[in-house]
């Protein structure tokens, strides 16, 4: 939605710290990622948006920040940062991490993560996500999932008997199990290695569930 020429000038005129008050109380500093005090690369920044997206995602958080900055302080002021989240942006949204996004302000995007089931059903919306790397099913552990916790393995078994049963298909043993390592495989794009890994898969794998479910 445009604004009026008035309403832009009043939110230019906004003192910085009255402004970042306001953000810290919408978003939160969990929620928030500064790109723009670090002055990253392209591709540094496109990766760090990336892994928090896809973390704060699994988090269930509704909406985010991301600070860019407007370039000023890039060579010949030319942006870097900007277009480069902006374009990790479009394709985390084909990829099932990302619902949409706003401009916030001219250096900072308000992002709204993706449901959980979106990060499944991604690789299934066309044909053409085959050729697409980022889309692209990662590879299968099949050893990683035979080390999950029974309980781990059974929150993404109930998961894999829902997705198949949606989409239609028995769930056939060997159906359900290509299912889980499909699920799996997915989710540790976003859940990394950890102590705590086995509690966030049960997590996710449980909200993932319960979208389903509120989605028929």
């Amino acid at each position: 939605m445009r604004r009026s020429d008035g309403a832009a000038r009043g939110k230019r005129a906004r003192p910085a710290p009255v402004a970042a008050a306001f953000d810290e109380l919408r978003f939160g500093r969990e929620q928030t990622l500064d790109l723009r005090s670090t002055l990253p690369s392209g591709a540094e920044a496109a990766r760090r948006a990336e892994a928090f997206l896809r973390e704060r995602q699994v988090a269930g958080a509704r909406e985010v920040l991301v600070i860019t900055g407007r370039g000023n302080q890039s060579a010949d002021g030319v942006a870097v940062v900007r277009p480069a989240v902006a374009g990790a942006l479009a394709r985390l949204r084909r990829a099932g991490v990302v619902a949409g996004w706003t401009e916030h302000t001219p250096g900072s995007y308000a992002v709204t993560p993706a449901p959980i089931s979106a990060l499944f059903e991604a690789p299934r919306r066309s044909g053409a996500a085959r050729s697409d790397a980022t889309h692209a099913p990662p590879d299968v552990d099949l050893e990683g999932l035979a080390g999950l916790e029974p309980a781990t393995r059974a929150a993404l078994r109930a998961l894999a008997i829902r997705a198949l049963h949606a989409l239609g298909v028995p769930a056939d043993e060997p159906f359900v199990r290509d299912e889980m390592a499909r699920q799996f495989a997915v989710l540790c794009q976003s859940i990394h290695p950890g102590p705590e890994r086995d509690a966030h898969l049960r997590a996710a794998a449980r909200q993932a569930l319960d979208e389903l479910d509120d989605a028929e």
